[in-house]
């Protein structure tokens, strides 16, 4: 099992996402709980950032029952995102994978875009020093582009399903049996890393942040069981598309292939060891 983390009101909403399958523990944390639950904790908000970190809840009791692997998501320019160091300090003996969904900043001014800057930075360093198992940022931007045309009623909606469709699918390859092919480990040094969607037909891809300096590149496509059962070529045909791609000592590749009933879909990751740079 695999516990979910979602700190602040977008994030919760993320992590409610998760719900769907059994494969998940979903606590939440943000100011709308009513009541201090099993699986829900009521933050306090106050009016300033410095006030946040004066007040970080103990939060050792709630996660008493917490999974030994945790996902943890966190929106950078919320002011709850202040909490996101004192809560991790309590969760320091556990695997954390924390995801960090980056707002379009363009337009960002003020207490919002300098929590931004500074959570976006610390958590990295977090990362690189192996306080955290990996640190992914996700740009709503970028999914935004990825996903298309969204109507601005279902437009959290939407980037929502998307992050969690594509976390959990990445989840559930990590621990599936491909039909052919193998992800390489990425280097224990690269903890920074993002994802990204691909086109089944060209191996194009939609990356859902733009991560500087790549170093290990892990394709996973997941091919309707018809095609994998009587399409001839078709696995020359992807290892020529995936030879294709810059790839060198410093930029690795690898891939596995998958079986589905459905479309055919795929799903990519980019690890790299480089601080990304606040944009």
């Amino acid at each position: 099992m695999i516990s979910i983390v979602g700190l602040g009101n977008a994030a919760s909403r993320v992590a409610e996402k998760f719900k769907k399958t059994k494969n998940y523990n979903v606590y939440t944390m943000n100011d709308k709980v009513q009541r201090n639950s099993k699986y829900k904790f009521k933050l306090k908000s106050y009016e300033n950032a410095e006030e946040y970190e004066k007040n970080i809840p103990n939060v050792a009791k709630f996660f008493a029952e917490i999974d030994d692997h945790v996902q943890f998501f966190v929106v950078g320019s919320s002011y709850s995102s202040n909490y996101s160091l004192g809560v991790l300090e309590q969760l320091k003996n556990k695997k954390v994978d924390l995801f960090y969904i980056a707002p379009d900043t363009e337009l960002m001014t003020g207490i919002p875009k300098v929590l931004d800057k500074v959570v976006f930075s610390i958590l990295q360093e977090y990362a690189r020093s192996g306080l955290l198992n990996s640190f992914t940022p996700l740009s709503n931007t970028m999914i935004e582009k990825s996903i298309g045309n969204i109507p601005i009623k279902s437009y959290y909606e939407k980037i929502n399903e998307s992050i969690f469709s594509t976390v959990h699918y990445i989840n559930y390859f990590t621990h599936a049996e491909p039909e052919i092919g193998m992800i390489s480990k990425p280097l224990d040094i690269n903890r920074i890393r993002t994802y990204g969607v691909i086109d089944p037909k060209n191996l194009e891809e939609k990356w859902l942040y733009n991560l500087d300096m790549e170093r290990d590149l892990c394709y996973y496509l997941c091919i309707n069981k018809d095609k994998l059962e009587n399409e001839g070529g078709l696995h020359k045909k992807i290892v020529d598309m995936l030879k294709e791609k810059p790839h060198n000592a410093f930029r690795r590749i690898s891939y596995a292939i998958y079986e589905t009933e459905h479309d055919d879909f795929g799903l990519c990751v980019a690890h790299t060891n480089a601080i990304q740079e606040y944009t």
